[in-house]
């Protein structure tokens, strides 16, 4: 190497020569260059998204370092947008020899971002319009290069040193006379060490950032908290009723690679006193104390995934997610959760305060270990996979938490809601004269609705997940929610312990507690159907077997026949529709009764509920008792079908067995409510504006719920 460098010494002299000349004439053109470049910057901004672009005064103060002042940004017509007092940059040299820019340090003084929406006319649209794509070259999809670029661009772009006052950003909006205002007092970096002030609404609050920050080496460890008391955002309460609080936040990033096809980011995110509150998530304010995630995110050329190498963090609970989400050749979805053994009593302490109303305060001991596996593949959604489990060690409950599981052992009473309102109190037990102990209700009814509804309750331990992994595949492939999963257990559940609002909290209180009981053997099999039957509704005010037995045939629960109890499981999904089913003389609808009926007694003739000779006779069903007043008989105003592609008969019933093409009826409206079974003398146009407000609120809470 020496004598190569002796040798050749003057072709090295000839270079750097040529470089200090080419630098020299850089250097002596620079500001000519800065004009220039300037000028069509303003130009292309004027032309490309009507901007009106002025700086009074550009120039060199160094090497590499450029002095902006004055300057603001107008889009035409509309509202100032953006006004700085004193701007300054500086680049370092060697990066941008090789093509990268590199800040070195950065001043901002004085600036004012403007974001106004006057009456629909946002003087900030430019930035949401949509992009001219060149449909010319057709370029394939790479995630992994796409992210690898954005976060080069944001964090390499990080000064070493950055000095930013006063910068305040205000949002507009004309018609509620609202505006929202942060300012930065300062946001200073100091060789990577990072320190910020914002106050937020003048002096509402004042909120702090502070860390490290290195954007050449792409790490970062930082924590965003306010001076006194919470971070709140009051401003999502006043429009989204969101009410969000916390803390500290914390973010930490411990650098990414980038090898072939894959790109790995790798770090941490923790919050403390997290309050969450919002009428579809929880009742009640949901608080997380402490809570965290180690996580590694893996970014391929078409996909987005959450490494199992992650693990959330809950008080003492460690739960190891896997999510993947990939876009090409086909759309695939895959979501695995996980947890080691642990003390049941962690796993019930790590739950947010004010998630699980009805479980606060729950004492148990023994192991619990849970885990979850889900995979769907939008090409073939019936093929997706499901498998929810928790595992249970020497598991017993000790105390209770705010109700007792066991109520539903002795009498109690239940109230039944309509449309979040109260209708009466019934008491289940036997000083109901309508309640109908399990003995005394025919066979030809539990059998019916048994095959209707859960044909699995006897031998699954609260839920069926052949039925929810169906109901997950049928509603993905209609873009809505057409067959739900519910077991008799939860959804006596639901109508026993939880209340009515429908929350996501609900949801999964109900299917913890559903565990509980089935699981630990609170109650017998028996008894929890004999609840459900003697609470469920049957018609407008009829609860109860007892009752509906009695409303629609005037007979007692163990003296229906196969007809009758075949109709009676049929109207469960929907207790309002019967009043359409009938003719004038009370006799059950052919066209009602045939398919399912059909449907259905094929099913408990096969699984041996029935005989061909209580098949024969089942058709014969015709209203004997206090429903028959109510029967509408002049439906030329009145829609008596169900809704485009919705069957009368149960989904998962219509998709596991096709015997034959379903009816084309559609759904009835709602009709008024019956109170003790008597309806008041009403003009035909005001029972069908009653039936259309009542099959709007309807639909409206089953897309809630």
């Amino acid at each position: 190497m020496k004598i190569f460098l002796r040798k050749y010494w003057w072709i090295f002299a000839i270079v750097l020569v040529g470089l200090g000349i080419a630098l020299t004439v850089l250097f002596a053109k620079r500001e000519q260059i800065l004009s220039s470049t300037l000028a069509k910057i303003i130009n292309t901004q004027r032309k490309e998204n009507q901007l009106d672009i002025k700086i009074e005064n550009a120039h060199f103060t160094g090497i590499a370092t450029v002095r902006f002042d004055k300057i603001s940004i107008v889009p035409i017509q509309k509202d100032t947008l953006l006004t700085i007092r004193n701007f300054e940059v500086q680049v370092k040299i060697l990066p941008l020899l090789f093509g990268d820019v590199k800040l070195a340090q950065m001043q901002l003084l004085d600036s004012r971002l403007t974001l106004v929406n006057r009456h629909g006319v946002k003087n900030f649209d430019f930035l949401l319009k949509e992009r001219r794509r060149d449909t010319t070259e057709k370029t394939e999809l790479d995630l992994a290069k796409l992210a690898n670029k954005l976060i080069n661009k944001v964090l390499y772009k990080i000064p070493d040193n950055l000095e930013l006052r006063n910068f305040e950003t205000t949002y507009t909006e004309t018609d509620s006379l609202k505006t929202t205002s942060i300012l930065a007092k300062e946001v200073l970096i100091d060789n990577q060490k990072l320190s910020s002030t914002f106050i937020l609404n003048n002096g509402e609050a004042v909120w702090h950032c502070k860390g490290m920050v290195d954007g050449g080496d792409k790490e970062l460890d930082v924590k965003f908290y306010a001076e006194k008391g919470k971070v709140d955002f009051p401003f999502l309460q006043a429009k989204y009723n969101l009410k969000v609080s916390f803390d500290t936040v914390s973010a930490r990033m411990d650098g990414t690679s980038y090898h072939g096809d894959e790109l790995s980011i790798k770090g941490a995110c923790g919050i403390r006193n997290l309050l969450i509150n919002h009428p579809k998530i929880a009742s009640k304010d949901v608080i997380v104390d402490n809570g965290s995630i180690d996580a590694t995110v893996v970014i391929g050329k078409k996909f987005l995934q959450l490494d199992s190498a992650s693990t959330v963090h809950l008080r003492k609970l460690d739960i190891h997610p896997f999510i993947k989400y990939t876009l090409k050749p086909e759309k695939v979805y895959e979501l695995k959760l996980g947890t080691d053994w642990l003390n049941a009593q962690d796993f019930f302490d790590a739950f947010p305060q004010g998630m699980f109303e009805s479980l606060e305060g729950i004492k148990v001991t023994g192991k619990l270990k849970y885990g979850l596996d889900f995979y769907l593949e939008d090409k073939d959604p019936d093929a997706c996979r499901f498998d929810s489990h928790l595992d249970k060690k020497d598991f017993k409950i000790l105390k209770f938490g705010v109700v007792n599981l066991q109520k539903i052992n002795g009498p109690f009473v239940y109230t039944p809601y309509e449309y979040g309102k109260p209708m009466r109190n019934i008491t289940i037990g036997p000083s109901n004269p309508n309640f109908t102990p399990y003995d005394q209700i025919c066979n030809f009814l539990k059998n019916a609705i048994l095959t209707a509804e859960d044909n699995a309750f006897f031998r699954h331990k609260g839920f069926f997940e052949e039925a929810i992994r169906k109901s997950i595949a049928t509603n993905y492939k209609a873009r809505s929610f057409k067959r739900g999963g519910s077991t008799i257990s939860m959804q006596l559940v639901k109508n026993v312990y939880l209340s009515r609002q429908k929350t996501m909290a609900r949801k999964f209180e109900e299917m913890l507690i559903v565990w509980l009981i089935e699981n630990n053997r609170l109650t017998s099999k028996e008894r929890m159907f004999e609840v459900y039957l003697n609470l469920i509704e049957w018609a407008p005010n009829v609860y109860g077997v007892g009752e509906a037995a009695r409303f629609y045939f005037a007979k007692h629960p163990s003296e229906l026949n196969l007809g009758e109890s075949m109709f009676l499981a049929s109207i469960i999904p929907s207790p309002k529709r019967y009043r359409y089913q009938f003719y004038p003389d009370g006799a059950l609808k052919q066209r009602i009764s045939g398919y399912y009926f059909n449907l259905i007694s094929g099913l408990m003739l096969k699984r041996g509920m029935i005989t061909e000779e209580d098949r024969l006779s089942m058709y014969n069903v015709t209203l004997r008792g206090p429903a028959r007043k109510y029967v509408i008989t002049d439906t030329t105003s009145v829609d008596t079908t169900f809704e485009e592609n919705e069957e009368f008969a149960p989904q998962q019933l219509i998709e596991d067995h096709p015997t034959t093409e379903p009816s084309t009826i559609k759904e009835e409206v709602k009709p008024a409510e019956v109170q003790e079974a008597v309806a008041p003398e009403k003009s035909k146009a005001e029972i069908r504006k009653q039936e259309r407000e009542e099959r709007r609120k309807r639909r409206k809470e089953e897309q809630e719920n």
